[in-house]
């Protein structure tokens, strides 16, 4: 069962990826995120499935799952804002864009908004200094950020989405 409700994941979603994987040596780790990209998120449910078909333990699976910032144990908005947090970020006002995105979708780090379009999570590095201060929302990338340049950001995504 998922850990977030009483609904069962559908594990058939897996079988081409536990056919390919399962007894690959190391692989745990692809299969994490195979099924992240396939759920959304890593359901427990599905962590011990992936453990009993890879003969690890589930405390292994959910171990390495928990202990790597890319995987998620809970569901996210649709779009999902990664802030650094990192040392130019910082610097350079990742605080002010911070505490700009909490009072504007009314979350904080790690928080989804109530109807589900916004999730929020911090973290370490972008790899974008250059851009500081820089986010990432999905699979876009924002830098130089203001308050005003966020706030900006995230009411277009809102209304785009109000238009689908």
């Amino acid at each position: 069962m998922c850990s977030c409700c009483d609904k069962k994941s559908d594990l058939t979603l897996l079988d081409d990826v536990m056919d390919k994987y399962a007894s690959v040596p190391g692989s745990l780790i692809t299969i994490l995120q195979k099924a992240q990209d396939i759920y959304g998120y890593l359901p427990l449910d599905v962590m011990y499935y992936i453990g009993e078909k890879t003969g690890n333990s589930p405390a292994k699976v959910m171990g390495v799952a928990t202990f790597y910032t890319q995987f998620r144990t809970t569901p996210v908005g649709k779009n999902l804002i990664m802030l650094c947090q990192g040392t130019a970020c910082h610097v350079n006002g990742a605080e002010r864009i911070l505490k700009t995105i909490c009072e504007e979708l009314n979350i904080q780090d790690g928080g989804t908004t109530e109807d589900g379009l916004f999730s929020l999570k911090t973290v370490a590095c972008l790899g974008c200094c250059s851009l500081s201060p820089v986010m990432m929302i999905n699979e876009d990338t924002y830098g130089s950020l203001t308050p005003e340049k966020t706030i900006a950001i995230l009411r277009e995504i809102r209304a785009k989405e109000a238009n689908l």
